[in-house]
């Protein structure tokens, strides 16, 4: 299926669920931002939010496409913007009455700020695409740090997606890498969604998953050519995160496209934001992460029952929490709390169904074929390893599963007693 097929929704999937999709448009190539006039027929006050990166790419060309249509805007600058209460409210003070559609000019962060404000004022909202860095374009869910958590609130798909194809191609290299891992790291989403169903019986659509998977496969090869920036590579990138984003509103959440690889991705931001260290762009984590990952699966493939009972020790493991999360530790252990992953932990059950489980395993690429992926975008696992040390790598492999609600390989090799693997 092409993104303007899906865009219509699905009825009556084998999965049981219908699967809706509220996006009006998907345009990306040549001469699209002449269409915003008509995108944007429908609204009247237009509250426009770029920054001072991404402005300059297409800002004057989209407010002379719209006009008077837009009636107010919110501009960051040129450093970093963190999508936390702060940034939020700034959106939100210069917006003016009457606003009735938020149209924001960049990729992740301003777009998860867009599509948070215009849920929570009962919008509708519409991005301008200015690198493939990431597949949350068309999800429903908007990421976000609140608290000093990194949460995923629940919004709505955008009305509208437009990438040029001449904006897309000007991207810093890092963000054409970071599009290639956010989409190459589905290898190990994809096998934590079925790990999930297998143990805990999570609900799972193979017409979702073959999608995604599909979507991969497309991509994996083409590393050479987005380093190149070739037209065609750099538009079937796109199109491909949007694709990801469309399956994630296809079920409603973003298990499809983030698992474990996201996870430890998450663990290295909000870290790194509480401890002023530095960080890679979220698809370059993930990327690196799903190798971490791999070598973990592999880690657990050379485990043999009968496994040694697991030990819950809620105190000593807390104080780990408290000493690695700090300030954010609190809002941590009351999710884990509630969720009770640790309460369900039971080795025996894996012993039972080892066979299932290390076939499971066996599915997602070892852990040189994601090397193989590393490389091809010009990145190398000992930069990695560098640049985070492998202390906190290990704390990573350990507590990145307590970020979220959600069970995964991190959660299976904790609790058989896997706390580093060699890279």
């Amino acid at each position: 299926m092409d993104i303007k097929t899906i865009l219509s929704g699905m009825k009556n999937c084998a999965c049981g669920k219908e699967h809706p999709c509220d996006i009006a448009y998907v345009e990306i190539g040549d001469g699209v931002l002449e269409l915003l006039n008509k995108i944007c027929e429908p609204f009247a006050k237009i509250h426009l939010v770029a920054d001072g990166n991404t402005y300059p790419l297409c800002g004057d060309k989209v407010k002379a496409v719209l006009g008077k249509k837009i009636a107010s805007e919110t501009r960051f600058g040129t450093e970093i913007v963190v999508p936390n209460e702060n940034a939020l409210a700034k959106i939100e003070a210069d917006m003016q009455d009457g606003t009735d559609f938020i149209l924001g000019i960049g990729s992740g962060v301003i777009n998860d700020l867009c599509k948070h404000v215009s849920f929570q004022n009962g919008m509708r909202y519409g991005i301008v695409a200015t690198a493939p860095s990431m597949d949350g374009y068309a999800s429903v869910g908007a990421a976000l740090i609140l608290e000093e958590m990194k949460i995923t609130t629940n919004a709505r798909v955008p009305y509208a997606i437009v990438a040029e194809s001449r904006v897309l191609a000007t991207a810093p290299v890092d963000m054409l890498r970071s599009g290639y891992g956010d989409i190459i790291g589905k290898y190990s989403c994809l096998n934590d969604w079925k790990l999930a169903r297998l143990l805990r019986g999570e609900y799972f659509c193979d017409f979702v998953y073959d999608t995604v998977m599909d979507t991969v496969k497309s991509t994996e090869n083409t590393a050479k050519a987005i380093l190149a920036r070739d037209p065609e590579a750099i538009r079937n990138l796109m199109e491909g995160l949007v694709m990801v984003g469309v399956m994630m509103c296809y079920v409603g959440n973003s298990r499809p496209a983030s698992g474990s690889e996201h996870h430890l991705s998450h663990f290295f931001e909000i870290t790194g934001l509480l401890n002023d260290t530095p960080y890679y762009l979220h698809g370059i984590d993930v990327l690196y992460a799903a190798a971490v990952t791999a070598k973990l699966r592999e880690e657990l493939l050379a485990k043999k029952p009968p496994f040694a009972a697991y030990v819950n020790d809620r105190d000593a493991r807390n104080q780990m929490i408290q000493k690695v999360y700090s300030s954010a530790a609190d809002g941590i252990i009351a999710l884990q709390d509630k969720v009770g992953l640790y309460a369900d932990a039971n080795t025996a059950q894996f012993a039972e169904r080892w066979e299932e489980i290390t076939a499971l395993l066996r599915e997602a690429p070892d852990y040189q074929t994601m090397l193989t992926y590393v490389n091809a975008i010009g990145l190398d696992i000992e930069e990695f390893k560098k640049f985070y040390g492998e202390s906190v790598i290990r704390d990573a492999i350990l507590w990145a599963k307590d970020l979220k609600d959600r069970y995964t390989v991190l959660w299976l090799s904790y609790t058989l007693g896997i706390d580093s693997v060699t890279l």
